[in-house]
């Protein structure tokens, strides 16, 4: 059967499987599907646990059919492990796996952890025939839409609350990466003071992992001030930031700020296309400070330096990622 990684843990704790298939590429999610699974396996009383890496060119799949065939010296139940990164056993992975279900006692519980399973796959015979012992998890990567709503749901399972401008803030910031949002609700959870996380919250937690934030580099930027935008970049440099994080931090300004030129081509509206954007009532000033220095095509000229500046830090153009990023803040500080 099939079950969501949202669905496990009522799968769970109605019955614990013979066998589970989690699957994907998303770390986090994969890893605490697996968890949960390696603990229910546990309190029911397989605490023995056998791990086999399936990974290495030269394994042997007779080593599953082995353990298939083996009592434990340990326990009356064991987790048996199976690690598959590809996703794919192959033409003789596929025939131990269905040879497995046949020959394995149904105290043991077999836990596949593997990599992302593509399409074509769901429809082999080994993949059918562990959606029908027991079941599947396929993990998915969580899209920018369904970002907040998962950061939202974290939030709640820690105990505490957030506000929109906090959630927005929190999720530009993890850019789709669960693992910094799980590390970051923590963190907020530690340094809380009441059970409702703010904006303000957010920030001073980001600012308490550098002397020199991405942030204040951007507010400075918008305020046209060129020395003191310049001497935070070499600072964020110097503690090991990288370029990609402070390109993110002002390219999303950047676009902000074109976008909103091009909602209001005569300055009518302004205040109203910057909060459509939920830009924060008190950088409303710094916005407003960039747009009367710029107009639609030096931003448009800002958005091709930032691609520029992308394709530098990827290889495929040239100059120096740090030089580049010296150019975009010079520009944007224009006066």
């Amino acid at each position: 059967m099939r079950a969501s990684p949202d669905q496990l843990g009522t799968q769970l704790q109605r019955q614990l499987a013979p066998v589970y298939l989690v699957s994907g590429d998303e770390p986090l999610q994969l890893q605490e599907c697996c968890d949960l699974i390696r603990r229910e396996a546990r309190a029911q009383g397989c605490t023995d646990r056998e791990v086999i890496d399936a990974g290495g060119s030269g394994f042997d799949w007779q080593e599953l059919l082995h353990s298939a065939s083996s009592m434990s010296l340990f326990a009356e139940r064991k987790l048996v492990e199976l690690r598959l990164p590809s996703g794919k056993p192959g033409a003789e992975g596929s025939k131990a796996l269905c040879e497995y279900l046949d020959i394995a006692s149904g105290d043991d519980v077999l836990l596949i952890v593997a990599g992302k399973i593509d399409k074509q796959s769901t429809n082999s015979k080994w993949f059918k025939a562990l959606d029908k012992a027991g079941v599947v998890i396929q993990v998915w990567p969580v899209d920018a839409r369904s970002l907040p709503r998962w950061v939202r749901q974290r939030v709640a399972a820690a105990g505490m609350s957030i506000d929109d401008e906090a959630l927005q803030l929190l999720c530009d910031r993890v850019e789709g990466n669960l693992l910094a949002a799980s590390q970051e609700v923590e963190k907020l959870k530690l340094l809380a003071t009441d059970s409702q996380i703010t904006a303000r919250a957010v920030l001073d937690s980001v600012s308490d992992n550098a002397r020199y934030s991405v942030f204040e580099l951007a507010d400075k930027a918008l305020q046209g001030d060129a020395p003191g935008s310049l001497h935070m970049l070499h600072g964020l440099r110097g503690e090991g930031t990288e370029p990609t994080v402070v390109l993110w931090s002002l390219t999303r300004e950047i676009r902000t700020l074109h976008e909103v030129q091009l909602d209001c081509p005569n300055g009518q509206g302004v205040m109203q296309a910057l909060n459509a954007r939920r830009v924060w009532k008190n950088r409303i000033s710094l916005m407003q400070a960039a747009l009367a220095r710029h107009n639609p095509q030096s931003m448009a000229q800002l958005l091709e330096q930032a691609t520029k500046v992308d394709g530098s830090i990827k290889g495929y153009a040239g100059g120096r990622p740090w030089d580049n990023l010296e150019d975009l803040v010079i520009g944007l500080c224009r006066i």
